[in-house]
């Protein structure tokens, strides 16, 4: 049975950084590039970084998050990391992970809460 359950959000002043987690289980993820999504209040969810199976990364340019974000993995631990420093105030937004390319009618786990603020 698919499971996705993100956590470490929380909130931290501008410039700080948070590390989230998502635990990963279900043969439907097995193998799949994972990728980390945000949701900021009244926008759509958006692709933020991928990470294939074999730990190539990809990061969209969103934001500015590239050179800020580290995506990675542990597959033993069936676990995605998203690394966030230098955090402005326009990263908050519920942060998700799920299958690269997953739609709006695809399982998803509840998020976690990240918000920059001072």
């Amino acid at each position: 049975q698919a499971q996705l359950v993100e956590s470490g959000g929380g909130l931290v002043q501008p410039g700080g950084s948070l590390t989230l987690s998502c635990a990963v289980s279900g043969s439907i993820f097995k193998f799949a590039t994972m990728a980390w999504y945000r949701q900021a209040p009244g926008k759509q969810r958006e692709l933020v970084a991928a990470i294939t199976s074999g730990g190539t990364t990809h990061y969209v340019d969103v934001g500015s998050v590239k050179g800020r974000f580290t995506i990675s993995s542990d597959n033993a631990e069936n676990t995605v990391y998203l690394q966030m420093n230098s955090l402005k105030p326009e990263d908050t937004a519920v942060y998700y992970c799920n299958r690269a390319g997953a739609s709006p009618f695809d399982y998803w786990g509840q998020g976690t809460q990240v918000t920059v603020s001072s």
